[in-house]
C-alpha cells in the first residue's frame, strides 16, 4: 500500500537524490558532474519549493519514500498551443526506486502533476525522456516534439 504526500523544502537532498540516481539508471557515470549537479540541485529545488514554483509529490511505502516527481511552474510566452497563457509546465524528476517499479507509482504521480496544471489552467506541460521512459509518457497522453537543445561544454 502506498501514500502519497507532498514534497517540502525538507525533502530537498531526498529530491536531488532521485534526480541523481534517474540519471544514472539512464546510463550517465556517476561522477564528479553529478557531483556538482547534486550540489547546485539541493538548494535549488528547496528555494523552489518554498517560492511555490516547483511542486512535488512524494510516495511511500512503510514509512520510506519510494518515488517521486515535480512539476514547475515556468512563465512562458503565449503559444499556438496556447494562445493566451503565459505558464507552462515542466515536469521532472520523476523516479521510482527499482524494487517499487511497474506497480503504476509513475503514472500515478504524473497523473498527480497534470491534475496540478489543470487546476492551474496550464494546458502545456513538457518533460525530456529517455529512450526507455517514453512509452511510459506516451501512455499518459504526452506526445514526441520537435524540441532540440544546444548545450555549452562542461568545464572541469
Amino acid at each position: 500500500m502506498f501514500t502519497t504526500r507532498s514534497a517540502n523544502a525538507a525533502d530537498a537532498a531526498l529530491i536531488t537524490h532521485h534526480r541523481r540516481r534517474m540519471f544514472v539508471d539512464a546510463g550517465r557515470p556517476d561522477n564528479q558532474v553529478l557531483d556538482r549537479m547534486a550540489d547546485a540541485h539541493t538548494p535549488w529545488v528547496a528555494r523552489m519549493l518554498e517560492d511555490g514554483k516547483y511542486i512535488g509529490w512524494l510516495a511511500e511505502a512503510e514509512g520510506k519514500v519510494v518515488a517521486g516527481a515535480g512539476l514547475l511552474l515556468l512563465d512562458w510566452p503565449p503559444h499556438p498551443l496556447d494562445p493566451v497563457a503565459t505558464q507552462r509546465g515542466y515536469l521532472l524528476n520523476v523516479y521510482v526506486e527499482p524494487p517499487y517499479r511497474r506497480q503504476k507509482l509513475a503514472s500515478h504521480l504524473i497523473e498527480m502533476a497534470l491534475a496540478e496544471a489543470r487546476r492551474r489552467r496550464i494546458r502545456v506541460v513538457s518533460l525530456h525522456s529517455t529512450a526507455e521512459g517514453r512509452p511510459l509518457y506516451v501512455a499518459n497522453g504526452f506526445r514526441p516534439t520537435n524540441e532540440m537543445f544546444y548545450v555549452e561544454p562542461v568545464e572541469g
